[in-house]
């Protein structure tokens, strides 16, 4: 499975908003790829932010 479908799942899965750190431990993708996938993904609105550093799925 591809990094960015991981962290997808990962979200999905949580039911809650994720840290990237939990993200990271849950998904098993490496902490700079994480954070970049992430940051695409909030540029797309995919993710927000609901609060600071946490993130979850629209």
């Amino acid at each position: 499975m591809e990094s960015k479908e991981l962290i997808l799942k990962t979200f999905k899965d949580s039911g809650k908003p994720l840290k990237t750190g939990e993200i990271v431990e849950i998904s098993g993708v490496d902490k700079k790829e994480a954070s970049k996938i992430i940051k695409e993904l909030k540029e797309k609105e995919v993710i927000y932010s609901p609060k600071r550093c946490y993130y979850d799925i629209k």
